[in-house]
């Protein structure tokens, strides 16, 4: 047993062939290191495949990390030239909402009529390769925003590599400000190159600028003026009180214009029209004055007349309203130099038009004249305010505005001496005015507003001065008022209801409520329709507050038309009715309406429309509706009188009442207003009114029916005076069309 050999020793005898499963063994241990070291490689390549992953996700995240903080617009692209990202600044710029640009290509966010220039920009050979990367251009353009609007902005390119993927960075400049700030240097570059001498020094009065028509009015050339003072211009003709009182007015007012005599460089002596104004930093410090001259010697008295078309009123020869916007310039940069106060009113003459319409535009314009006199006059003797050289301006009509400087540091206080000088000034236009041989009374209305440095614009003085002017007129005219914030939320609040008035119609917040008219049986033989708007919030609104603003705002046109066709409706709805189809319907028409070129057609097509009888329509004219146009007024009443509507002077006796017009119009009835039936039983001149005017209706052949009739007392006064037709709360208020027809004892 000792002497026997393993089985494998066999194989390793000398000469023996190599056993088969011995090499199998040697085979698989082989195979087995190559599959071990194959496995290390896949797992140390793998590591490295995570840590490049790892590195390449960190790094696009601090790519969108900075993307999204960059303080510019900003827009990354892929190879195919679409956004695969945007920061917010490019959203916001080009009105996109977050996340919405990724897909679009930069041609999407250009103009369609710059697309083909873009296009072209990509094929440009010679454009600088940093302007053309992966088939995209760079420079400037202009924008497109979601919302149609366009800007212009600068685009520039950038490569990107992230791992095998290449994008393209876009950054988006708007550049508006800097188009605008190039286009202002433009202009002031031309305008200073203009046909006007100009002359730029510094604070100590050293030229450090000239333009080529200054040279060829002086002789100077630039080289020969810059570095001097102006002292090389002086004529010797001025003294120095001329040049101290010059100096003085440009400290205080920042400004001086008028004529100066100055010497050219060959010894001759010309008149200019000159103007220097002050050029101050942010904080008030002079930097620099710019003076323009204009040669007045060989024409002054036509340079004269140029300058006066230019800048003043050709009837008043007051300032007019470009000479005003530079006055006002000139006193906000005062009153924020000397911190004094500084007041604007604005004031119109009461009743000018009436002046106008019945005397003619010639004694209108005496008055203005006469007016302009006065206040000039009137304010030279206010000593205690210092004013500017031009403080009354004529905008234009009977508006006028006068500027006051250096009124007290204390507001409360330049209140009051704005307020004494506004009362002065509206006492000496009360007065007496002989116009044509015969007297005349006018009074005027002011609106009056501070102004502190330059708190406010002149656009908004002007407003707030008109806006007082407003509540001065509201006020029963004749007075004085002060702008203040509860004025502008007065407007403000007016804005907000003119707003729900226009949807008022659409949202059918709009009602006829009807009023009876009785006769002297107390029978109801018609109503006026009454306008009512209840609006969902603020419940009933009043017609005397809605009515004026809609007849401002000429909503009253389309809010007309809409009465005129229910009225239409509701006597056609009646005409079926025994008992309510002989009812007439008054209508009150207001005068934009009735001015209408289309007004007679319009009302001949609704009575056609609604097929409904004429004579039950009755329209109400107030008497300055008549009276603003008689021929016109005749004209359309005739017209809608021929097809059977008839007519009612409303507030008979308020106005004019002339029986010269009276006697021409086509009325058929007279309302005697409610104003003279209060106190008729009490006052005998309501009485003899009442009386008279009854008498006079009788005697033309018209009806007369009294409103406001609210107790026995006034109705047996009326029916004494032979009055046949009333309408009053003693009777009805005006109600509801249900409550109406019970009243009619039909519904």
């Amino acid at each position: 047993m000792a002497g026997l050999r393993p089985a494998g020793a066999l194989c390793n005898l000398p000469g023996t062939p190599a056993c088969p499963v011995d090499a199998r063994l040697h085979e698989l241990q082989a195979n087995q290191e190559r599959l071990e070291a194959q496995n290390t490689t896949l797992r140390l390549t793998h590591a490295a495949l995570e840590v490049s992953q790892a590195a390449l996700r960190e790094s696009e995240a601090s790519a969108h990390l900075i993307l999204r903080a960059a303080p510019v617009a900003m827009l990354v692209m892929n190879q195919h030239g679409r956004i695969t990202q945007a920061n917010a600044r490019a959203e916001a710029m080009f009105g996109y909402p977050m996340g919405c640009m990724a897909g679009l290509t930069i041609e999407d966010l250009i103009p369609e009529r710059f697309r083909a220039a873009h296009r072209d920009s990509r094929n440009d050979s010679e454009r600088p390769a940093r302007h053309r990367i992966m088939g995209m251009a760079g420079g400037d353009f202009y924008g497109l925003r979601t919302d149609g609007g366009e800007f212009p902005v600068e685009i520039g390119l950038g490569p990107l590599q992230l791992g095998d993927e290449r994008l393209v960075v876009v950054s988006v400049n708007d550049i508006t400000e800097r188009k605008k700030a190039e286009e202002d240097l433009r202009i002031t570059a031309i305008a200073f190159e203009s046909q006007a001498g100009m002359i730029v020094t510094n604070a100590d009065g050293i030229i450090v600028r000239v333009n080529q028509a200054f040279t060829r009015l002086t002789g100077y050339s630039a080289k020969e003026a810059i570095g001097k003072t102006t002292a090389l211009l002086h004529s010797g003709r001025h003294d120095s009180d001329f040049y101290r009182h010059m100096w003085s007015t440009i400290q205080d007012k920042g400004f001086w214009q008028g004529e100066i005599w100055n010497r050219r460089q060959d010894g001759k002596i010309h008149a200019e029209w000159l103007t220097i104004t002050a050029v101050a930093k942010p904080g008030g410090e002079i930097s620099h004055y710019v003076g323009t001259y204009s040669d007045i010697t060989q024409n002054s008295e036509a340079e004269a007349e140029i300058h006066r078309l230019a800048y003043y009123d050709p009837l008043t020869q007051l300032p007019n309203r470009r000479l005003l916007y530079d006055r006002l310039a000139q006193a906000l940069a005062s009153s924020s130099r000397n911190h004094h106060h500084g007041a604007v009113l604005f004031l119109d003459l009461d009743n000018f038009k009436t002046l106008n319409d019945t005397r003619g535009h010639a004694v209108g314009d005496q008055l203005l004249t006469e007016v302009a006199c006065r206040l000039q006059i009137t304010l030279r003797e206010c000593d205690t305010v210092s004013r500017l050289d031009d403080t009354v301006s004529r905008l234009g009509g009977d508006e006028f505005v006068l500027l006051l400087e250096d009124l007290s540091d204390c507001a409360d206080e330049a209140a009051i001496q704005a307020r004494q000088v506004g009362e002065k000034l509206r006492d000496a236009l009360a007065l007496p005015y002989d116009l044509a041989k015969s007297e005349f009374h006018c009074t005027a209305s002011f609106g009056v507003t501070l102004f502190h440095g330059h708190d406010d614009s002149i656009e908004s003085l002007l407003k707030q001065a008109d806006l007082a002017l407003y509540q001065a007129k509201n006020a029963g005219r004749n007075t004085l008022r002060f702008f203040n914030p509860a004025m502008q939320a007065a407007m403000d609040e007016r804005g907000a209801l003119e707003a729900d008035l226009r949807r008022a119609l659409k949202r059918r917040q709009l009602y006829l409520h009807y009023q009876p008219q009785i006769d002297s049986k107390r029978r109801i033989i018609g109503a006026e329709a009454l306008l009512r708007w209840e609006h969902p919030e603020r419940g009933m609104i009043g017609p005397d507050i809605f009515i004026p603003l809609a007849e401002e705002t000429g909503l009253i046109l389309p809010i007309g038309r809409w009465v005129m066709q229910t009225a239409c409706a509701q006597i056609k709805a009646w005409s079926g009715n025994p008992a309510t189809r002989d009812l007439r319907l008054a209508v009150n028409v207001s005068a934009r309406q009735f001015r209408q070129p289309g007004f007679v057609a319009d009302m001949k097509a609704m009575l056609d429309d609604y097929d409904i009888d004429p004579t039950r329509l009755k329209i109400e004219l107030t008497e300055s509706l008549v009276i603003d146009n008689v021929a016109d007024s005749i004209t359309r009443m005739q017209a809608l009188q021929a097809i059977g509507i008839s007519f009612s002077m409303d507030d008979f006796g308020t106005g004019f009442s002339s029986l010269s017009y009276l006697k021409r119009l086509p009325l058929d009835q007279l309302k005697i207003d409610r104003s003279f039936v209060r106190d008729l039983a009490h006052d005998a001149n309501d009485a003899a009114i009442v009386q008279t005017i009854i008498t006079m209706g009788r005697t033309l052949g018209l009806d007369v029916i009294a409103e406001g009739v609210e107790n026995e007392a006034q109705l047996e006064r009326l029916d004494q005076y032979g009055c046949i037709a009333y309408q009053g709360y003693l009777f009805s208020r005006p109600v509801p069309l249900r409550e109406f027809e019970r009243l009619l004892g039909v519904a």
